[in-house]
């Protein structure tokens, strides 16, 4: 799949199997933010074959315990200022500054890897 824009902002985080069904309603919930303020692509991917004998996890590289598994997200933009501009609008969104009070965490934030990147290849 090519993608749609030059930027990604990609986030890893280790979570316990029995919160995905409840983090899968959030991840709805932000697709829907993420979109609205300027991303043009969302996927949140729960964790399926982590077995590898040719290099590091992902499960290890999330520092996922034994009772974990691995969500692997992005969110594609036309490029750094659109995400930087998208960004601003979505950590201010409403919706979003809820999710953090709502609750017990489905997951540890201060676990999750984030980080943004330019495409450098993409079919």
């Amino acid at each position: 799949m090519k993608t749609p824009g030059q930027y990604v902002d990609g986030f890893l985080l280790p979570i316990s199997p029995a919160n995905l069904p409840a983090y899968r309603e959030i991840a709805e919930l932000a697709a829907t933010v993420w979109m609205e303020h300027g991303a043009l692509q969302y996927t949140e991917c729960a964790a399926d074959d982590l077995s590898t004998d040719f290099c590091r996890s992902f499960k290890a590289t999330a520092d996922a315990g034994d009772e974990e598994t691995v969500v692997f997200s992005w969110a594609v933009f036309a490029d750094r200022e659109s995400r930087d501009a998208a960004n601003a609008k979505i950590m201010a969104d409403p919706r979003i500054q809820a999710m953090g009070v709502k609750n017990e965490p489905l997951f540890d934030c201060k676990r999750m890897a984030f980080g943004g990147f330019k495409v450098i290849v993409s079919h």
